[in-house]
């Protein structure tokens, strides 16, 4: 049965879109928000986000993906679809899948399932399986005028989202932001913008959680702070073939 193209229920696709975000992970959300993996993020999970603007640096399809999802949190739609499409615009395959499924579902604006297509297809031009299998069925229920529609929609935005052109643009970012940090490597430290404390980095590098907890300044080793940008930089660029990991680097002593 194909879905109505009328938008549904605003309590409904809110539900929908909280539970995207929760399969596909919302950056900086403290452990114990996520308890429940069952169940979606509440507005107040999703608000209460850390995000560390210093990941702008590195990574600014992580950084605005978690400042679009608080956005959300917030009720600041316009925010969040704004923060979406510049993380889509960074190459971040989670945005473009978000933006879709909100033009699915009529998320704050009318159903266009053409559009969703379109964001469906930039999304899974990696084939990644859990945006594939989206594009693939959505494709599959749009009628010939709709495809055709999708088609003008895609040929606009693989000028802005698509990987030939975020791709780079991002992997470009990163590359210059890791030169930062082996500069930085030389006095062992690394000062991280928006890091209230050195726990929001913990789980990662080569010491403990419980001693990069202990830590109250925004700046920690550098090795920790190169791998748990390399850790996020993985799932920016899951499946593109342009992207090459940091790895360990030396610390001048």
């Amino acid at each position: 049965m194909r879905q109505s193209r009328r938008s549904i229920s605003s309590g409904r696709a809110r539900t929908i879109l909280l539970t995207i975000l929760l399969c596909l992970g919302v950056p900086a959300l403290k452990a114990q928000d996520v308890q429940q993996p069952a169940s979606p993020p509440s507005d107040e999970q999703l608000a209460s986000a850390k995000c560390i603007s210093g990941m702008e640096k590195f990574l600014p399809g992580e950084y605005f993906y978690c400042l679009a999802a608080q956005s959300y949190g917030e009720n600041k739609h316009r925010y969040a679809e704004k923060f979406f499409k510049e993380a889509a615009g960074w190459a971040s395959k989670p945005a473009q899948y978000v933006l879709g499924v909100m033009a699915l579902n009529g998320d704050q604006q009318p159903v266009n399932r053409p559009l969703a297509l379109a964001w469906f297809a930039l999304a899974s031009e990696r084939h990644t399986p859990r945006f594939q299998a989206p594009y693939d069925e959505l494709k599959g229920q749009l009628s010939p005028a709709e495809l055709a529609k999708a088609d003008d929609y895609l040929d606009s935005m693989k000028k802005t989202y698509a990987d030939a052109v975020a791709g780079p643009r991002a992997e470009q970012r990163y590359g210059d932001g890791v030169r930062r940090l082996v500069g930085a490597a030389a006095s062992g430290t690394y000062c991280m913008e928006g890091v209230r404390d050195a726990s929001q980095l913990a789980g990662v590098g080569s010491m403990d959680a419980g001693t990069i907890s202990s830590m109250t300044s925004s700046c920690v080793p550098s090795q920790v702070v190169v791998k748990y940008v390399d850790s996020k930089a993985a799932d920016v660029f899951e499946g593109w073939s342009g992207h090459v990991s940091v790895g360990a680097i030396d610390v001048v002593q």
